[in-house]
């Protein structure tokens, strides 16, 4: 998978396990190993720019996706077709906030949030109960495995 990231924020992140769990979440959706994701952590300023201008909404968020080629999950049986997945845009000021309100660090919102925008690309909504029922479900699960994933790894 092409995954590419970019730091544009003020606060360092360790990239490269972003990078580790949006691989392990396109592979867990059965995305095809030819599709492009890019992931941008921006500024407070930056987010705010970008949540007024695509969701006509005041203020910084944490997460939106950007998505390009519609592609959806697929199956063990048949992954998605290769293509642009979308953009992922993270603010770490936003999550480093979150964070401390949940009690975990801020890395472990990065990913959280990593997680969300991927389905988001691939689809995914949480707007009816059903809908967010599914989709924190799948994050769920998607942030458990990565989880052990990274304790085998570590050992």
């Amino acid at each position: 998978m092409s995954i590419d990231i970019n730091n544009e924020s003020t606060i360092p992140v360790d990239e490269a396990a972003i990078l580790r769990l949006a691989a392990y979440a396109l592979d867990s959706m059965h995305v095809h190993p030819d599709a492009e994701l890019a992931i941008v952590l921006v500024d407070e300023g930056a987010m705010e720019q970008l949540h007024v201008q695509w969701m006509d909404e005041p203020g910084p968020t944490d997460v939106l996706s950007f998505p390009m080629d519609e592609l959806r999950p697929g199956t063990e049986e048949a992954e998605t077709p290769p293509g642009l997945l979308g953009d992922i845009v993270l603010c770490p000021q936003v999550a480093q906030g979150q964070a401390e309100t949940a009690g975990h660090s801020t890395l472990e919102e990065l990913l959280l949030l990593t997680t969300h925008g991927v389905l988001h690309l691939l689809g995914f909504d949480h707007a009816e109960p059903a809908e967010e029922k599914e989709m924190f479900g799948i994050q769920r699960d998607i942030l458990i495995g990565f989880a052990l994933q990274e304790r085998l790894r570590d050992r």
